[in-house]
């Protein structure tokens, strides 16, 4: 069964306990894409940070990860493969390398077996192929976003 970010929020609510709505970092270079799974991760009450391709989000992550204590860092990322600045490849690798746990989901309209493969050598938690199923990624993004530890 399928939890909304929101019923979670509730449920920690009523157990009087305070908790922020989970935060996705989104890069998609198409607009109406980005807009379109924005939307729909809000209305399961995530917090979402929409960025326009990979430059953005590198410098994004930077912030989150060396910036001020007070700037909360992410519970997940979902990112198209290929996009100005970096790709989400690259970015996946960057925070394998850096050893930072930090959930990937990766979007792409090129999934071949190879990328699919080299995805999951570098740790994506999941690969979706344009088009997919907008149910299928909301789902994946519920199942892999962590609150922010206390």
């Amino acid at each position: 069964m399928r939890r909304s970010a929101n019923k979670r929020l509730q449920e920690a609510d009523e157990a009087g306990e305070a908790m922020a709505p989970p935060r996705v970092l989104l890069a998609e270079d198409d607009a109406e894409m980005r807009e379109l799974v924005a939307s729909s991760l809000r209305r399961d009450g995530f917090e979402v940070v929409e960025l326009r391709d990979g430059g953005e989000l590198f410098d994004h992550i930077g912030v989150s990860w060396v910036g001020p204590r007070d700037h909360r860092r992410p519970d997940l990322v979902i990112s198209d493969v290929r996009m100005p600045g970096f790709s989400g490849l690259e970015i996946l690798d960057i925070l394998r390398q850096a050893d930072w746990a930090l959930p990937v989901i990766l979007i792409t309209a090129f999934g071949d077996a190879d990328l699919h493969q080299e995805a999951q050598r570098l740790g994506a938690a999941a690969v979706f192929d344009k088009p997919f199923d907008l149910d299928d990624l909301r789902t994946a993004a519920i199942f892999y976003a962590r609150p922010p530890e206390r």
